[in-house]
């Protein structure tokens, strides 16, 4: 099979190939990020890259290559990769007014190290996971329905072109008249602390069509907050009371501020942490896939790459990672760099197999959690070695922001794995694929950040930056800043124990208690579109048209959100 992929009557991984998966990649990384800063939470690249891939192979270039449209969703993915792993992390550099204090540069090229580590520690684990063990892998399996369906692919590439222009004309429109919101609330008499305001956005509905039920937890965590806790607040006279004017607090943005944003931070760390836990026996299960891969020579089958050079480019990323950890800040030395280097891919080997095995068994991955128990490893580690405040918040967050990438990685390229074994690829084009692929995302990532924290400021109502405000708490609760502890601490008890009785939830909820709510109440109607369109058209028209349409509304709204910010930032130049 390996030598027809080859022929060039049914190419795979070609030139073409290559630079399409990098233009779709880029597009698809943007609009991803752009969504992942506003809602809080990724979703998953391949299944556009597929989509769009058709489009451009089959509609435009007119190839026909199954595969080579798969080597396409694969490179574009890689690029992906990195969106939600930065987004996550590095925006709390900003958060906590250490943006002055660090070299993109060198960040940018640490993330890169850290892409690469997460592939090469994978790759081994395919064949038993894959091949050996059958791991589900639900997104893997979707994408590889639609590369399945060349004529349906098609067709789904033009539906989401033309919802695309819809939405972008539609957010232009927004922008042009500064009308983003639509206080239906006040219009029906709704009291102020309900927040009966609407968040005028395609994008937000088309990913909570995406989520689906998925999304139903996030959407319960905003109305309780704002339809059952601010009622009941109003009923007792027990609203808070703002420290500095000893005024009650009940309009819907300083009661978020003051009370639900804290709490919701809570969650987002309590769920986290619980999430870790509940991977317990992920890591014992990955512990065990790990001996079983060892006894599979994997250089001896030409389906893989050459372990030789998978050596090379786990030390080459080593070196590099270990470059940014020394040159990070000034007060880290030597010997402190190397150290967080060495902790850092540790965990990116034993954190990386986790989510993969987690991903592939359950179709969630704690992402998040593990991001947060690895950086306050570090932390821990940069207080040991007696640094000052900032430059251990500085260096943590660097290699940290590279450990996200990696473990990003390493879950995406298992998904594109599978789609691969679904459809009849060769696994060591994909793997190629996805190094070449992974060393663009952070690249385009990182600037992405930049203008959108100068035009709009990260953290802000436009932009909050739900994971990196968490993950930045956490970093002030550890080093001793100033933190409402109780409302974190109540929330982080509510979020571990929702996430005991479902893996996620905790999370979930908690991003639905600290988003403004006025984002919850326009995701909701996406979710109420997509239970309306399973149940009337059925899946298959949801799968076929509405999800093509969603991806479109998404991508439009989110290019031109970062082409307006790209403006304004060229303005002040």
């Amino acid at each position: 099979m390996s030598a027809n992929h080859s022929t060039a009557s049914y190419p795979e991984l070609t030139w073409i190939a290559v630079i399409v998966g990098w233009i779709l990649g880029c597009i698809i990384a943007v609009s991803i990020g752009y969504a992942a800063l506003i809602l809080g939470f990724s979703i998953e690249g391949s299944e556009l890259a597929a989509i769009l891939g058709f489009g451009v192979l089959r509609g435009i270039l007119r190839r026909k290559s199954i595969i080579e449209n798969n080597i396409v969703q694969t490179i574009a993915s890689g690029v992906n990769g990195a969106s939600s792993g930065m987004m996550f992390s590095v925006p709390a550099i900003f958060l906590l007014n250490f943006q002055d204090r660090f070299d993109p540069v060198i960040l940018t090229f640490g993330c890169i190290a850290g892409a690469f580590l997460g592939i090469a520690f994978i790759i081994p684990l395919r064949k038993h996971m894959i091949d050996y063990e059958r791991l589900t892998y639900p997104g893997g399996v979707a994408v590889a329905t639609i590369l399945k369906s060349p004529g349906a692919g098609v067709r789904k590439a033009l539906i989401l072109l033309i919802a695309a222009l819809i939405s972008a004309t539609v957010h232009a429109i927004t922008i042009k008249t500064g009308v983003s919101n639509w206080n239906l609330g006040e219009m029906i008499g709704l009291p102020s602390y309900m927040n009966g305001i609407w968040y005028l956005s395609l994008m937000t509905i088309g990913v909570g069509f995406i989520a689906g039920r998925g999304g139903i937890a996030f959407i319960i965590g905003g109305f309780v907050a704002y339809w059952f806790l601010s009622p009941m607040l109003a009923l007792t006279n027990g609203f808070p009371v703002d420290p500095a004017t000893a005024e009650v607090i009940r309009e819907p943005g300083p009661l978020r501020l003051l009370l639900y944003r804290p709490v919701g931070i809570g969650m987002l760390i309590g769920g986290a942490i619980m999430g870790v836990i509940l991977a317990a026996p992920l890591i014992l299960s990955a512990i065990k896939s790990m001996q079983k891969a060892a006894q599979v020579k994997s250089d001896a089958s030409n389906d893989e790459m050459p372990i030789k050079l998978l050596y090379i480019a786990i030390g080459g990323a080593l070196v590099l990672l270990c470059y940014m950890a020394v040159t990070a800040v000034e007060t880290i030395g030597i010997g402190g760099g190397i150290a967080m280097a060495v902790l850092g891919t540790l965990w990116i080997w034993m954190a990386g197999i986790i989510l993969s095995e987690a991903i592939g068994r359950t179709n969630w991955s704690p992402l998040s959690g593990m991001t947060l128990v690895g950086i306050t490893l570090l932390i821990v580690l940069t207080q040991a070695l007696g640094m000052d405040r900032a430059d251990s918040i500085v260096a943590a967050l660097m290699v940290g922001a590279a450990m996200c990438v990696a473990m990003s990685q390493a879950t995406d390229l298992m998904l594109d794995l599978k789609t691969g074994y679904l459809v009849g690829a060769t696994p060591r084009m994909q793997q190629l694929g996805q190094f070449i692929g992974a060393w663009l995302g952070p690249i385009v990532v990182i600037m992405v950040i930049f203008v959108l924290d100068k035009s709009h400021g990260l953290g802000s109502e436009a932009l909050p930056a739900p994971q990196a405000q968490a993950l930045a708490s956490t970093i002030d609760g550890i080093m001793g800043g100033d933190v409402p502890t109780e409302k974190y601490a109540a929330g982080a008890i509510l979020g571990g124990v929702l996430s005991a009785f479902m893996g996620g939830l905790g999370i979930t909820v908690g991003l639905g208690f600290y988003l403004p709510f006025n984002i919850v109440l326009t995701y909701s109607l996406g979710t109420l579109c997509r239970e309306l369109s399973d149940r009337f058209q059925g899946q298959t028209w949801s799968e076929q048209v509405g999800i093509p349409i969603a991806a479109g509304v998404i991508v439009g709204e989110a290019l031109v959100g970062v082409g307006h910010a790209v403006g304004i930032v060229l303005e002040t130049l």
